[in-house]
């Protein structure tokens, strides 16, 4: 009789612990309102890109070759300046000023690919391989990063979207959303998940182990496969051409 009062009453406080963290543990912590992510991340991977911008021969940069680095530092004061420890949702004008930061990026570092692959197949670019390898290395990984800063802006509504918790369809299916058990119960995709992804879709050309779901997302993939794919082959290409 003893024994069995003593399993009701385990079981009782098995069902009481559950109640007591029932949300918590139905709800993951990707799908709900949570506090927003550092903002330290992002900043420094937006710095590196510049700064590989800054790198690159001039005559590859969109002219004046100063004026999108300085344009991107003002719009990434500006975020810090309303954002300064953590991505959460305050004013319109952030998201705005957000998305025209990743724009210029983009012109900048697609500006100089292009360029690159232009000067390549005219025969003007890559007459000594190493500042080629060099130069393709700077934009190749420029192109990571900026995929990385979309994906991360774009998934579920952005990163201010998802600290609201509003869309619960994910753009991007991660290993932690579909095996809950091999990760802590706050884990949530931040900036540095969405820079792996970029990498593995520039190295693999295709998805590894995180997962395009939307329509946008399996197209933003897809061109940057492209983008990876032409660039490397090009300048590889011409670098063992030299070599040899």
């Amino acid at each position: 009789m003893s024994d069995r009062m003593s399993d009701a009453e385990d079981r009782l406080a098995r069902i009481e612990r559950r109640l007591q963290s029932g949300e918590r543990d139905v709800v993951p912590a990707w799908r709900r309102a949570t506090q927003g992510e550092p903002r330290w991340a992002v900043t420094a991977v937006i710095l590196v890109a510049v700064a590989l911008q800054l790198m690159l021969p001039h005559r590859l940069a969109f002219q004046p070759y100063w004026v999108l680095p300085v344009l991107e530092t003002a719009l990434l004061a500006g975020l810090i300046a309303g954002n300064p420890r953590r991505v959460e949702p305050r004013t319109r004008w952030l998201r705005l000023l957000g998305l025209a930061l990743m724009a210029v990026i983009s012109l900048a570092n697609g500006w100089s690919a292009v360029r690159l692959v232009a000067g390549l197949v005219n025969g003007t670019e890559g007459k000594d391989a190493g500042p080629l390898l060099l130069t393709g290395g700077g934009i190749w990984l420029t192109n990571v990063i900026v995929f990385a800063l979309w994906y991360w802006e774009w998934d579920r509504g952005g990163p201010m979207a998802r600290v609201r918790g509003h869309q619960q369809y994910a753009d991007f299916l991660f290993v932690q959303m579909q095996s809950p058990e091999t990760a802590p119960a706050d884990w949530e995709p931040a900036f540095l998940d969405y820079l792996y992804l970029s990498f593995t879709n520039s190295t693999a050309f295709s998805p590894t182990d995180v997962m395009p779901l939307s329509r946008w997302a399996k197209m933003l993939m897809m061109l940057q496969s492209t983008v990876s794919l032409v660039t490397v082959v090009l300048v590889v290409a011409r670098a063992v051409n030299i070599l040899r």
